[in-house]
């Protein structure tokens, strides 16, 4: 182990081991180098992800204990299936997926402010494009009432953020987000952070160690082609 905050490179994407972080602030690795698509592909693979404010370098941070959604251990209440029941909504995947990743963006602004910078928005937008980030919409009366994106190059979906504008609707995006997940036998989603919301839904926390040895099984999932391609899900919530 060291404490050292390394200072990444201009041109080489590559990054220090994540258990080389930061004991204060927790999880700090590294600082430098860019947004570019191949460093942030190289980052999700490794377990490491860029947080970090306007007026900041780029942060690159792997915390020591990590939130994570199993997908078997999703919770769905009683009162969120009756909400659906009486409120159905229609759910896609990348139809608006910068309108999404905008709407994130504003809506933190509206409470503690944001870290989806203007850059952080180009280089996810840039990474939609390239088929590697992905969102998740669900729309009520032809309205978008939420979203949620993340990245997604293996077996984990990496979460990133996500906003509602109606009731229940983020639970909604979650739970069809799971269970779109299970339909493609994929692993788990990270949600990098402990999150109290998120845990009232099934998340929990685990050590680095854990974590990092759960991505390694993951990274030899290989992403159906398909799965990503703009449609609506349909029977999601079976």
């Amino acid at each position: 182990m060291t404490n050292q905050l390394y200072q990444l490179s201009d041109t080489d994407i590559a990054f220090p081991n994540p258990e080389y972080a930061l004991v204060s602030p927790d999880g700090l690795l590294a600082v430098g180098g860019d947004l570019s698509l191949a460093r942030l592909c190289n980052a999700y693979s490794n377990g490491i992800f860029p947080w970090f404010s306007d007026n900041e370098p780029i942060m690159w941070w792997s915390p020591s204990e990590r939130g994570i959604v199993e997908l078997n251990e999703f919770h769905v209440s009683k009162s969120l299936r009756k909400h659906l029941k009486k409120y159905p909504v229609t759910v896609t995947v990348n139809n608006a997926f910068v309108e999404v990743i905008e709407a994130c963006r504003d809506q933190r602004i509206d409470t503690d402010g944001t870290w989806i910078t203007t850059d952080m928005l180009s280089a996810y937008i840039n990474a939609h494009h390239a088929g590697v980030a992905h969102s998740l919409e669900v729309w009520r009366n032809g309205e978008l009432a939420a979203g949620l994106y993340g990245i997604m190059q293996n077996g984990v979906f990496c979460g990133e953020s996500m906003f509602h504008h109606q009731t229940n609707c983020s639970k909604l995006a979650m739970w069809a987000l799971v269970n779109w997940l299970k339909n493609h036998d994929a692993h788990f989603i990270d949600c990098q952070l402990e999150n109290p919301y998120l845990m009232s839904l099934g998340a929990k926390v685990i050590p680095r160690t854990d974590f990092l040895a759960k991505l390694n099984t993951a990274l030899t999932y290989k992403v159906n082609p398909t799965m990503w391609e703009p449609q609506e899900l349909i029977a999601i919530y079976e």
